[in-house]
Parts: structure tokens; C-alpha cells; sequence
């Protein structure tokens, strides 16, 4: 189990270096990115909520009975009381605050990879105070203690199983998405870039053409009719 969880792990931390950079480098040949990330299938909606309603239920069931501990009237030496205590404050300050916080952070992205990761880690975390708490009730607690923290124990590592699955499948196709990635910036990087268009500006100032000359139209004589005028008697 410990050996799959760091091979998961390994597998995100590399993911989280790589995709970024390939997913900045996905640019047309103007500069300008690709496109929006595509919708999220319902499918993986659908998942996500089965997982986080089931450990939603099983963090309220954990601070109910966290809540409900005797520590105090135990059996056990000074320094155990101390320790559980402390890990049960740090349990609830998780409860309250810090897994709340990414479970709504992944709700807003259900297929973002570094929120995953994240509260993939706060189970990790969260599944190894709890179990010391579980075994110190195992020891020194009541048998009702025991049995409700116990079966808050199975309901924790059901989530934290389910989350990996799917951390698994999400690994595998983001793999194929940075390998799309990769191909998809070989080619704009092998592609020559675009030239600017160029613009031209024509400042000369044409020649100014000579004013055109006004013809003049001589009148026309007066037209005659008839014949011609006699000349006047002479004396």
C-alpha cells in the first residue's frame, strides 16, 4: 500500500512540473493561447461528488466523536493523554478548516491536478494522526470509543481508496493530454512564424494640374432675311 502511494505521489509531482510548462507553451503562431480547457465530462462529476458526499459524512461522524473522548479518564501514562490530545485538536482544526477549504476549491476545478494532489495529502495526513488516535483508543478507551472511532477509521480509508482511483485515472489522462501538448508545440515551434502585414504610406503630394482655360464664344452676327437694303437716291 505504502509503495503504491509513492509511485501516485511521484507520478503527480512530475505531472505538476511538466503540464504547466507545456500547456504555456500551446500557442497559436500570432502569440495567442490555443483555447479554454474543455468542459469537464459529467461523468467525472458524477464520481467526484460520490467521493466527496461519502467523506464529507465520515469528517462530521469524526468530529462528533473526536467531540465525545474521555481522554482524560484513561488508563495511560501522561505523556500518551498529552500526545492524543494534541493529535485530536490537530484532527479538528483539519476537520474544520483546512479539508472543508480544498474539498470547495475542488468543486469549483474537479480535474485541477495540483487541488488534488492537495487533498489527496490531507487524507494521507489525516488517515495517519487518526489511526494513531484509534490505536491509543484500542488500548486505553472504552469499548464504545473504540468502535465508533474505529468505524469512522473504515469510512475515512474507503474515501481515501476511492481518491486514489481516481487520482490514478486522472494521472493517466493528463499523460495524454501533456503528450498532446508536447506534439501540438513541436509542430507550432517547426511552423514559420507569420509576417506582419505591411502598410504603406504614400506622402508625396501629386503634381497640382494647370487651372483649365475658359473658351470664349464670339456672338454670332444677326442672321438677314429678304433681299438686300437699295441704296438711297442720288440728287
Amino acid at each position: 500500500m505504502s509503495n503504491s502511494r509513492n509511485i501516485l505521489v511521484r507520478s503527480f509531482f512530475l505531472l505538476l512540473a511538466v503540464l504547466a510548462p507545456a500547456a504555456a507553451g500551446a500557442q497559436d503562431a500570432t502569440g495567442q493561447a490555443t483555447g479554454a480547457q474543455p468542459p469537464v465530462a459529467y461523468a467525472s462529476v458524477s464520481e467526484l461528488n460520490g467521493i466527496l458526499t461519502q467523506l464529507q459524512k465520515t469528517a462530521q461522524s469524526m468530529q462528533s466523536d473526536l467531540g465525545k473522548m474521555r481522554i482524560e479518564k484513561w488508563k495511560a501514562d501522561g505523556a500518551t493523554k498529552r500526545q492524543t490530545l494534541a493529535n485530536v485538536e490537530s484532527i479538528q482544526r483539519n476537520l474544520q478548516s483546512a479539508l472543508p477549504e480544498t474539498i470547495a476549491q475542488l468543486n469549483n476545478a474537479p480535474e485541477d491536478v495540483g487541488v488534488s494532489f492537495k487533498l489527496y495529502r490531507n487524507l494521507d495526513a489525516l488517515y495517519d494522526v487518526f489511526g494513531a488516535v484509534v490505536e491509543s483508543a484500542g488500548a486505553f478507551g472504552s469499548k464504545d470509543e473504540f468502535q465508533s472511532l474505529g468505524n469512522d477509521m473504515n469510512g475515512l480509508e474507503s474515501a481515501r481508496h476511492a481518491f486514489g482511483e481516481r487520482m490514478q485515472k486522472l494521472a493517466a489522462g493528463k499523460e495524454v493530454e501533456l503528450t498532446r501538448l508536447r506534439a501540438q508545440v513541436k509542430t507550432l515551434s517547426a511552423a514559420p512564424p507569420v509576417p506582419p502585414k505591411k502598410i504603406v504610406v504614400d506622402d508625396t503630394e501629386p503634381p497640382k494640374k494647370p487651372p483649365a482655360k475658359k473658351k470664349v464664344t464670339k456672338p454670332k452676327p444677326p442672321a438677314t432675311t429678304g433681299a438686300p437694303p437699295s441704296a438711297p437716291p442720288t440728287k
